[in-house]
């Protein structure tokens, strides 16, 4: 697959937060090391088949999808609560939907399934290790949240 994941990572996520959220956000370097360990943190995760399969991942620090939920609420937050949890799952899927449309524009068909929140003082978030892993991290005046997605060709399951 000639597909650019780290551009569609980053594309996505940007046309989102551009769109929706009206919030200042800057992109970093696509990490070489797996991040599985997480503290104090929200993980919206929306698993999605196909042509291909895999799992889009949105980990945030509690402030960070504070930020997210008081940008696209208008309400100031300050505990996990189910609008924050709500907002990051959607966040998850609104990333993927346009992850999947850069898809589409290759030929590759996938359909996503219902997003699945992980909040909690310290977690740790693994498997498809045998998937093609791209983690994109991206900061806001709050702090910095990663953008994971893994893929897996059908042809290898």
């Amino acid at each position: 697959m000639d597909l650019d994941l780290q551009k569609q990572i980053i594309d996505s996520t940007q046309s989102v937060f551009d769109t929706m959220l009206m919030l200042p956000m800057t992109t970093g370097t696509a990490l070489s090391e797996k991040v599985y360990n997480f503290k104090d943190s929200i993980s919206g995760m929306l698993g999605f088949a196909g042509d291909i399969q895999g799992m889009l991942t949105i980990h945030c620090p509690q402030e960070v999808a504070f930020a997210i939920t008081g940008a696209l609420l208008g309400m100031e937050v300050d505990e996990v609560d189910e609008d924050v949890k709500d907002t990051i799952g959607e966040m998850a899927n609104m990333v993927l939907g346009g992850i999947k449309e850069g898809f589409l524009e290759h030929g590759i068909q996938i359909n996503l399934a219902v997003p699945t929140i992980l909040a909690g003082r310290s977690y740790r978030v693994s498997g498809m290790d045998d998937a093609t892993w791209t983690t994109v991290p991206f900061h806001l005046d709050e702090g910095q949240f990663l953008v994971e997605l893994k893929l897996k060709d059908r042809k290898n399951r």
